[in-house]
């Protein structure tokens, strides 16, 4: 953290946007930059010219310079061609790729990438493109799919980013335009490495935001005119019910709507409170804050600053506009001056009032005064600079804007409609981002307008939340469509309930996962990250990783009227992988159908994986907890370093320390290591239970247990660490009779089938057995295959 703040209007962190020369190859006309290995920026210009300033895709271009050859190719005696542009080509050749150029205005013939080794191909210019997608700038109205933006992966191993339409930033900070008549491509041609695709990726652009750990929490938002009695009731109420939430919305309503005087139009945009509902907005933010909650503000800047706003005298005189006139002030992020006044005179006071970030919901399109400038680009880039202008990580919350959108900490993903078809393409939409490095989605969880009631949906959707990058309720303003568990039927209610709860408990592996992310690797990724050359990892899009240890697979569909489960279609790589809420285990290498009850969601922990979770007591998402739950799944040995810092209200994460946890299958033993770094961060001792998910050995001695876990409880000193060691390995599997028998007993089904179909099960036979003789039995279908999933599951004693 600085003492001094530092001004708006800086480079970015971290710009660097001059290359190394020994890293650059040039021609009359063009350029070529070896950024490294597997990673090429072409440029063409017509005026010889060439382009050293950052763009909004690219801030950093001083890399180390990977060995390389050059090839000069039909230079002869310098002969001029058409245009201007020298003759002579070149070959550049990495330990990678080659590159292929003629040296003349780009053509699929004359500019050729190849990648070499065992992922060898081919990308020319022009050709149609091929990669596996990135996100989009907003879901707004999108009921169902849509097209992706384009990524940087591939399965054929080669991609290019075209920058030349993008604009730029002078060396100040400020932003600039290009020079017409030139072209900026980068070339990623990194085969089926797709970690280091994306390494590559995050050096040129920029890494993703480390968030503060409050943002992992739960966030409340309702588009709906609460006054500060109302919100803080509602707040309260959470807390009676052990919802936790740690990030309040304000929707638009905050500031003056209906009031704004006809003459100045309407409220859509504002900056003053609305006196009626928060007579005192810093007494406001302060009781929230006091129940642990960060607040946002929504923001709809389009209309400028019109002369009813409390900021409008300050705004005027600092724009050389004499208030007295209430001349309306346009919204103009390409004019210096008044960026300078709208974040000084608009924003900051408001902050100094508690405000601790805002929700930036630009609407508005991409054009500005500027060619080729993108308001929302200024808008994420500049209130991100902003809120970080203490030295920390700043803060924000807005739409995508494009390649580079990574830098600007949250997406808003725009307004969702409440369908099970929106609801099914959220999964992949947030996976698929990864491909373009952005990996903070908020959604609209639950839906926010249209659709139908469908208190179902409502809970699949809770449940994917949990399980993605924010978790953010949200719905329009409309009196019936509601978050708020409590307005729905007992069974969704309880299983929302507990959905929100197991966020929070998330929180210290969400949060290490955060550390990782700005390192450059996404906490939601597409299967094929895992596993780039198998074909099946492409064929579940709505499968994905969830962090280092898990693997989900959120029911995207409404459950089968017969078994009352709902479906998930996913792809488990190799390894066994164990279910953390039924503790079921699957061998891994194979498709699976997974059938869940309205209250769980398929979550599978990968073998030997470790899953560090707060106690049940502990949902503060601003502190680290004072007691974990590690779930283990023990069938191998498995490491994990939790990674905490310290909060303070301005998001500082600068120190932090690391626990590391491992479980050494074949001494049995689970130990919590000395935690390193800045100890002091962390609470001198701590309960921790370790929960294996298994049945114990003989004679082990066990905290507590369940039908398919048992637990070990131990205290450790921080500084010092602990063990404990177990009578034997745990017995992993679980004997899935009494599952099947809850399947049964639920299924809306005819009672003789289902008792035929018992006693095949409880027969004392192989379990392939069991499996070919249920086929004798009259079953629904949709039944058969819940059975059928349990039985083929792994049981004690098999792995």
């Amino acid at each position: 953290m600085t003492t001094t703040a530092l001004p708006t209007i800086r480079p970015f962190p971290g710009s660097d946007p001059v290359a190394d020369p020994a890293a650059v190859v040039t021609g009359e006309h063009w350029r070529i930059t070896v950024l490294d290995a597997g990673t090429f920026r072409i440029e063409w210009s017509d005026d010889g010219g060439f382009e050293d300033r950052a763009s909004t895709f690219a801030i950093r271009r001083r890399m180390p310079v990977p060995a390389f050859t050059v090839e000069r190719v039909g230079e002869g005696d310098d002969r001029v061609g058409a245009g201007g542009a020298v003759a002579g080509g070149v070959v550049v050749t990495t330990e990678r790729a080659r590159l292929r150029y003629d040296g003349r205005p780009f053509s699929p013939s004359g500019l050729v990438v190849e990648t070499i080794g065992p992922d060898a191909n081919r990308w020319r210019w022009g050709q149609e493109p091929r990669d596996l997608g990135g996100t989009g700038r907003t879901l707004d109205d999108v009921d169902g799919r849509m097209p992706l933006e384009p990524g940087i992966l591939a399965r054929d191993g080669i991609t290019a980013l075209d920058d030349s339409e993008s604009f730029l930033f002078e060396d100040d900070g400020w932003i600039g335009t290009r020079v017409p008549g030139r072209r900026d491509v980068t070339v990623f041609a990194h085969g089926r490495d797709f970690t280091a695709a994306l390494r590559a990726f995050h050096q040129v652009s920029g890494a993703p935001t480390r968030l503060p750990r409050w943002a992992l929490g739960n966030w409340w938002s309702r588009y709906h005119p609460y006054s500060d009695t109302s919100y803080l009731e509602l707040v309260d109420r959470f807390a009676a019910e052990r919802l936790p939430f740690s990030v309040a919305v304000i929707d638009m309503d905050w500031h003056r709507v209906d009031s704004v005087p006809p003459q100045f139009g309407d409220g859509w945009t504002g900056y003053s409170w609305e006196p009626s509902l928060f007579p005192d907005p810093q007494a406001f933010l302060a009781e929230l804050h006091r129940r642990g909650m960060r607040t946002t503000l929504n923001l709809h800047p389009a209309d400028g600053v019109r002369a009813f706003e409390d900021a409008y005298p300050a705004v005027a005189e600092a724009m050389g506009i004499d208030p007295a006139t209430e001349q309306p002030i346009p919204f103009d992020p390409t004019d210096r001056r008044f960026l300078q006044a709208y974040f000084d005179q608009l924003h900051r006071p408001l902050e100094a009032q508690g405000v601790d970030f805002w929700w930036i919901d630009w609407q508005q399109g991409s054009e500005s005064g500027l060619p080729g400038v993108d308001p929302l680009w200024l808008l994420n880039h500049f209130h991100l600079l902003d809120s970080a202008r203490s030295g920390d990580q700043g803060m924000t919350f807005s739409r995508y804007a494009g390649p580079g959108s990574q830098r600007y900490a949250v997406g808003f993903s725009g307004d969702a409609v409440v369908s099970w078809a929106s609801l099914a393409f959220q999964p992949e939409f947030t996976a698929s981002a990864a491909n373009i490095g952005y990996p903070w989605w908020s959604h609209d969880i639950g839906g926010h307008t249209r659709g139908v009631r469908d208190d179902e949906l409502a809970t699949r959707w809770v449940q994917f939340g949990v399980f993605s990058p924010i978790m953010r309720l949200h719905s329009a303003n409309n009196p019936f469509i509601r978050k708020e568990p409590w307005v729905f039927p007992a069974e969704a209610r309880t299983a929302m309930g507990e959905a929100l709860r197991f966020r929070h408990r998330l929180v210290p592996y969400l949060h290490t996962m955060n550390h990782r992310t700005a390192e450059g690797t996404a906490l939601v990724r597409p299967l094929y990250h895992l596993e780039p050359r198998r074909d099946e990892a492409y064929r579940v899009p709505n499968t994905y990783a969830f962090g280092s240890e898990l693997l989900v697979a959120p029911i995207v569909q409404s459950c089968d009227p017969v078994t009352l489960h709902g479906t998930a279609r996913a792809w488990l790589p190799p390894g066994t992988w164990t279910d953390v809420f039924t503790g079921t285990v699957y061998a891994g290498d194979r498709f699976a159908d997974l059938h869940r009850t309205l209250d769980t969601v398929p979550v599978l922990l990968r073998e030997g994986g470790l899953l560090p979770l707060a106690a049940e007591d502990q949902l503060d998402a601003t502190a680290n907890p004072t007691a974990f739950e590690v779930l283990v799944a023990p069938g191998a040995s498995g490491s994990f370093t939790l990674v905490e810092d310290q909060e303070d209200p301005a998001g500082d994460t600068g120190r932090s320390a690391g626990t590391r946890l491992t479980w050494d299958a074949a001494l049995a033993e689970f130990r919590v290591h000395a935690t390193t770094g800045a100890v002091d961060v962390v609470p001198a001792r701590r309960d921790w239970r370790v929960t294996f998910l298994a049945a114990p050995a003989d004679g082990q001695v066990v905290s507590a247990r369940g039908e398919d876990r048992f637990s070990v409880d131990l205290t450790v000193e921080s500084i010092a660490g602990g063990a404990v060691t177990l009578a034997g390995p745990p017995v992993v599997g679980v004997d899935a009779r009494e599952a099947v028998r809850r399947a049964l007993e639920r299924a809306q089904a005819g009672n003789a089938e289902k008792l035929a179909a018992w006693e095949i099960v409880s027969k004392d036979l192989p379990r392939a057995d069991r499996i070919v003789e249920l086929g004798t039995v009259d079953l629904p279908e949709a039944l058969r295959a819940v059975v059928v999933e349990l039985l083929g599951s792994v049981h004690p004693g098999e792995r």
